[in-house]
């Protein structure tokens, strides 16, 4: 396509740099817009939703397999995550946080939580601590600043 061709975005639209990357000035679609065949099947089932859902239910009550697991995974869909209890100590300076780790390890270790969950958990306590390291060395520099 070249320049003269009659695009809606085509005087706004670059060349392309080196590594086949948009150049500036080229955005893309906007956030949120959606492509105009997904608009036509929108506009298609308007109306349609209760009755094609009902026919999905129907269909699954009558033993279809397919739209058994289409129905149940719109009731209970799978988790994506669960909560995770054991017992973690308080964390109030980032040295707990060394602490809380040697707590999550022996946890995974004892079996208590999978390794999964405990690098979530180790994650969570990693921003803590980063936030409380933070909250210190503010605290530090406001108190050099005033002894000024």
């Amino acid at each position: 396509m070249g320049k003269s061709s009659n695009r809606k975005n085509g005087p706004k639209t670059d060349e392309r740099n080196p590594d086949g990357t948009f150049a500036s000035g080229n955005p893309g679609r906007p956030r949120g817009a959606r492509h105009r065949v997904t608009q036509a099947i929108e506009a298609m089932l308007e109306g349609q939703r209760e009755a094609l859902t009902q026919a999905a239910i129907d269909k699954a009550l009558e033993g279809d397999v397919t739209a058994l697991r289409l129905c149940l995974d719109r009731i209970a869909p799978a988790r994506k995550d669960s909560a995770v209890s054991f017992d973690l100590p308080k964390i109030e300076t980032a040295d707990d946080a060394a602490n809380a780790a040697r707590a999550i390890l022996k946890a995974v270790a004892d079996g208590e939580v999978t390794p999964l969950e405990a690098a979530s958990v180790m994650s969570v306590v990693e921003q803590f601590r980063r936030t409380l390291e933070t909250t210190e060395i503010e605290r530090r520099i406001t108190a050099l600043e005033t002894a000024k």
